[in-house]
């Protein structure tokens, strides 16, 4: 089975890697586990201002902060890890990726902020469940 493991870096991205390390025999034997970090997009305004390459490279070097760590960890639990940022609104992305990688289940943590939080902020959660095709496992 292949699983995308959605990651922000936060304590939820936490507790959702501790769910899947304690769980290691979800993906299978042969299985393996996409790790996505997505990068808000800068404004466009920004991004002229400081040039493509060097946003690429924030992007890159933030990204890096969050997935390496998971991937070390979900090697030394003997798990088949590979990573892999992208920039952009964040649960399209990790819809489409799921959909690149052809995963079988996406993984990730929820910050819970409840219905006001939804209703003024939005929830990454709720948008990839409304528009993910596979299973989608949440943790919190």
């Amino acid at each position: 089975m292949r699983i995308l493991f959605a990651a922000d870096g936060s304590k939820y991205t936490k507790k959702a890697l501790a769910f899947l390390a304690t769980h290691e025999s979800l993906p299978g034997p042969d299985g393996e586990v996409v790790v996505l970090n997505v990068q808000p997009q800068m404004p466009p305004r920004v991004r002229s201002m400081v040039g493509a390459e060097a946003v690429a490279g924030y992007y890159e070097e933030e990204s890096a902060k969050v997935l390496e760590p998971i991937r070390k960890f979900l090697e030394r639990k003997g798990m088949n890890a590979r990573c892999e940022w992208k920039s952009g609104e964040v649960s399209a992305q990790i819809v489409a990726t799921a959909t690149r990688v052809k995963a079988h289940m996406i993984v990730m943590g929820t910050h819970g902020y409840g219905a006001i939080g939804r209703a003024v902020m939005g929830s990454v959660a709720a948008r990839v469940l409304a528009d993910a095709d596979i299973p989608v496992l949440l943790v919190r």
